[in-house]
This record gives structure tokens, sequence and C-alpha cells, in this order.
């Protein structure tokens, strides 16, 4: 959630980029609710007080001390509705978009092109992911439903190899290797942003008050969620690999062949928890560990500062990779590195020892692979296997 204290005291500049983000009106009504909310606070404090008499009252006090009950019991009702209200709003309102946010997309792209690294390779007839690796969709389909599928064979080898090299990369550069939890409470879907604004993408386990993660993303914020963490510890950077699960609800007959777009898949992610002032250092070490990945592959990409408009609650801002995919002719994302500052610390109630009390850590995140690389690598080197990742278990060339 967003500070509360500095929207108070700075309305406009705050409103300006959470306005950017189509959050404007919200803002709006939680500045009233909360300027309800601080009118009340007084009048039930004064009413409080005048109901502590010393010594036995007489009765003229008597009579005043019954009207002074009834209206501290009005008072106290429209109090707590005004701060339900308040925080109803405050959970509504998305972090403000940073200055550097792009306000439109392009044409071909969510956001800003900032730049083309490789040129996409000339190629006659490519072939798709699903003519070169074993990608079992029908099989998938039949066991699970649409958007479900198997990785056989070299396929699975060389996705496998993928986890394992991206790992290897992340733990060299200080990141600390975690498998978390798949299934989360609600209050860590809350606490990252996820709910309420993005509830309908996610699958829930009945009668359980679990959740199915869409990113471990949820898992590595929870990880320190209600701690005080020492200064001296900061940065914390954490990488993890897991399954994610993930409705597609609002891509309806999109990129419905093959397993570009499927409701289960696997990633190694990154995380940080850092300093307020070291966060946007932080978020440049992200993206560039994305690009370093990226570029040890071979594989042609394009780097796309994401506009406002198409940001999540959480995330001040996002840069996107986006690979080449010959069989689509178009760059798709592969990977995704967002600073979401304080907001899921807010949330989540994470916070570091600072001089006099304790601030609000800033939490970070990136992709570092998905299997959606496979598919890149696959079409892009039409069956051919970057080198490096023969050294993790990958085949020379994966065969159906």
């Amino acid at each position: 959630m967003i500070d509360l204290r500095a929207a108070r005291s700075d309305p406009e500049s705050v409103r300006a980029g959470i306005a950017r983000k189509g959050g404007g009106d919200s803002f709006d009504e939680l500045l009233e609710a909360d300027t309800r909310w601080r009118e009340l606070v007084p009048q039930v404090d004064e009413l409080r007080g005048r109901q502590k008499l010393k010594g036995k009252p007489t009765p003229e006090q008597v009579e005043e001390l019954k009207q002074v009950k009834e209206d501290l019991r009005r008072l106290e009702g429209e109090l707590a509705a005004a701060e339900s209200r308040r925080d109803e709003l405050l959970r509504q309102v998305p972090n403000p978009a940073h200055e550097s946010v792009p306000d439109d997309e392009t044409d071909d792209a969510e956001g800003e092109i900032e730049r083309r690294v490789g040129d996409p390779p000339s190629l006659a007839e490519p072939k798709e992911h699903l003519e070169l690796g074993r990608y079992d969709m029908e099989r998938g389909a039949r066991l699970s439903g649409s958007r479900f599928g198997y990785i056989v064979g070299d396929a699975a080898r060389l996705s496998l190899a993928l986890y394992s090299w991206a790992l290897d990369r992340l733990v060299a550069e200080g990141f600390a290797p975690v498998i978390p939890p798949v299934l989360v409470r609600e209050e860590a879907m809350y606490g990252t942003g996820f709910f309420p604004a993005e509830r309908f993408e996610i699958y829930e386990v009945a009668d359980e008050g679990l959740f199915l993660t869409g990113t471990s993303e949820v898992a590595l914020a929870g990880l320190h969620m209600g701690e005080i963490l020492e200064r001296e510890e900061l940065p914390l950077e954490y990488t993890a690999f897991s399954a994610n699960f993930r409705r597609e609800a609002g891509a309806a007959g999109r990129d419905t062949r093959g397993m570009f777009r499927v409701h289960q898949f696997n990633k190694v992610e990154m995380f940080a928890y850092t300093l307020p002032d070291a966060s946007w250092d932080e978020f440049e070490r992200l993206v560039g560990l994305e690009e370093s990945l990226v570029q040890e592959l071979g594989l042609p990409y394009r780097v796309v500062n994401i506009a406002a408009g198409q940001l999540s609650a959480a995330a001040a801002k996002r840069i996107d990779i986006e690979a080449w995919f010959p069989s689509q002719d178009r760059y798709r994302e592969i990977t995704s590195a967002s600073n979401t500052t304080d907001y899921q610390a807010r949330r989540l109630g994470i916070r570091y020892r600072a001089d006099g009390g304790t601030e609000f850590v800033h939490t970070l995140n990136g992709t570092a692979v998905t299997d959606r690389w496979a598919l890149a690598i696959l079409e892009n080197f039409q069956g051919e296997v970057p080198e490096v990742l023969r050294e993790f278990g990958a085949p020379e060339r994966v065969e159906r």
C-alpha cells in the first residue's frame, strides 16, 4: 500500500504517479475518507475525556454523561465506518508509477523500446517449437484440460539444464537458492499486491484457504513478512525455482497453440530486499543480470520500459526483455523485472532497523528463466542447443 503520510503532505505529487496507472479517482476517494477519519478522531477523544470525572457526579453531571455516552456511541460508529472505508480504499490504490516510466505504448510493444540487441536469424521456413521438441499438448489436455502439456525427452533435458544453469549463475552472484512453497495463504497474495487486482488469475484450493502462486515472488516476499530486518543484512537476495500456476482468464483466444501460454509452467525467479535509497541501483542490477543471461545464450532480444497503464498495482517500474520468436515473426516477453518500492513491504509488515526506529524495506523481483526460454532457443537455433547448456545436461541438439 502507499505511504499515507506522504500522500497527506504532498497529495498532488503522489496523485500524479497514481493517476498515470488509472488510480486517480480511488486516490481522491482515499484522501476524502482519510480526512473524514481524522476529523472524527479528536471528536471521539474529546467525548471519551468528558466521561472521566473525579468523585461522585452531580445529578446534572449524570444527565450530561448520558448525552455524552449517546453521542460517543454514535461517533464511534462513524469513526469505525470511516476507518473501514479508508482502509478499503488504501488496499485499492496502486503504487505510483516512477517518473521514468512512459505513458504510452508503441505500435508493437507495451511500452517504450529502449534498445535491441542481436539480429533475428534469417530463416526461410522457421519451424515452431512443436515441430522441434516433444511437447505433447493432446495428452496434456486429456489429463488436465486445455493449456496443459507434457515436456518430454530432449525438450525436458533442455528445460532442466536451463533451470540449473540460471541457478548456478545467480548463486555465483550472491543470491541464496530457495525451493519455496507454491501454496500460500490469502495474506501473502494480498501483501504482494496480486489481490484484489488479479484474483481472477489465481487458482484457489477450495475449503483450505490456500492459493496456488503464479510466481515464486509471492513466497519470496512472504519469507520475511512481519519481520524486522537488521540494516546490516541488506540487501538480501534470493533466487527460487518453482512450478507456477495461472488461470490465464484474460487471455481467451491468445497464444493457444503449443506451450507458449499455459496454466502450469516452471520458473527461476530473483527477489531482493533493499534499503530504500539502494532500490533503484538494485533494479538496474536485476535487469543487467537478466540481460547477461540472454546474451550468454545468444538470443536476439529487445528491452522494453513498460507503460504506466500496463503496470501491476505493486510495480513502480517494470522492464521486460523480449526475445525474438521466428515462428511468430515478433518479439515476446521472456523476462520481467519490477521495483515495487515499499508497497509490498507495507502490506506484509517488513521493516528494517533505522536510526530512531524502524522503516519499511523496498522489494524487487525479476525473472531469470522460464519454460518459454526453451521455446526461444529451439526456434532461433532450430533445434541446436547453446554449448553452455550442455554442461548442465542439455543435449547438443533437441530431437522429437
